[in-house]
């Protein structure tokens, strides 16, 4: 009986070790979920947009859009989330525009016409080129910038800010950042996902928020819903409690893919008194 007991232990904990291995392997395809193709282009909804490519530091060549208001009171920069690509994103688009925003959108490397494989630090990188085409080629004053990331790119958007703020030389920050549907860290959301597994030894990309956000002194906006089925309203809470009495949390509704949409007006009135209490030169009437 012992030796078919310890048989029965021995080829569970045989096949538990092989899931485990396995999803350190693979951890990639459980974070990153990118499409190539482009469904569709913002002027087929009206949207005047400029096709842009740039290269990051390690030469990975870039894809982005990048939409001019007509009177920009200021320019977001658009950091999205782990899956798709920046064309499953016009409604977005359509509510910033909204706003009087000139918009800069940028499909990470491995997403859309970007070349390369997505990474913790490759992500990091695509957004610091973003950054800089726009304060290089576009010449926006680092003030009127907003570093705007959701789910993933929240992540994204939080560790760019910080390492704006890390940067003695030019000590250029952005004005800015709105940080939406965001985790504290990437190793909190998989252990909280998957409890059976040792994910905080597993993990090679952090995607530490919780880190990023207390480095970051510009003013910060926290989106997130109370019905968040992927991301609990609790990591947004840690979040505040992390940057800092001062950063604003604006409550949504609805689920991780669709609050922005289903929060309707609030969303949107929520992200301008925002602006214009912190953006610097943001009127005070649209």
């Amino acid at each position: 009986m012992w030796r078919s007991l310890f048989t029965v232990l021995l080829i569970g904990a045989t096949g538990y070790v092989l899931i485990v291995a396995l999803v350190y392997l693979t951890q990639d395809r459980l974070i990153y979920f990118p499409s190539a193709g482009l469904v569709t282009t913002p002027d087929e909804h009206g949207l005047v947009f400029e096709d842009v490519e740039l290269t990051a530091a390690d030469g990975v060549r870039l894809h982005g859009w990048f939409l001019p208001a007509a009177e920009p009171r200021g320019t977001l920069l658009f950091l999205h989330g782990n899956a798709g690509n920046i064309s499953h994103r016009i409604e977005s688009l359509r509510q910033f525009q909204a706003l009087d925003l000139s918009v800069f959108i940028l499909s990470y490397r491995g997403y859309g016409r970007s070349g390369g494989r997505p990474s913790e630090q490759g992500l990091q990188r695509d957004a610091m080129a973003a950054w800089h085409y726009l304060r290089e080629d576009r010449g926006v004053p680092a003030s009127r910038i907003v570093v705007f990331g959701r789910s993933l790119g929240a992540a994204v958007a939080a560790q760019l800010a910080a390492q704006l703020e890390d940067q003695e030389a030019d000590q250029e920050t952005p004005g800015a950042v709105i940080l939406e549907s965001a985790f504290t860290a990437a190793s909190d959301l998989g252990a909280e996902l998957y409890p059976w597994l040792p994910v905080r030894l597993l993990m090679r990309d952090a995607f530490d928020v919780r880190a990023a956000v207390t480095a970051i002194e510009v003013p910060i906006l926290l989106a997130h819903s109370r019905d968040d089925e992927i991301v609990p309203f609790a990591h947004a809470r840690e979040l505040q409690a992390a940057a800092g009495p001062d950063t604003r949390l604006l409550v949504m509704q609805g689920g991780h893919n669709d609050a922005f949409l289903r929060t309707g007006a609030a969303y949107i009135q929520g992200i301008q008194s925002f602006l214009q209490d912190h953006l610097s030169g943001y009127p005070d009437e649209s």
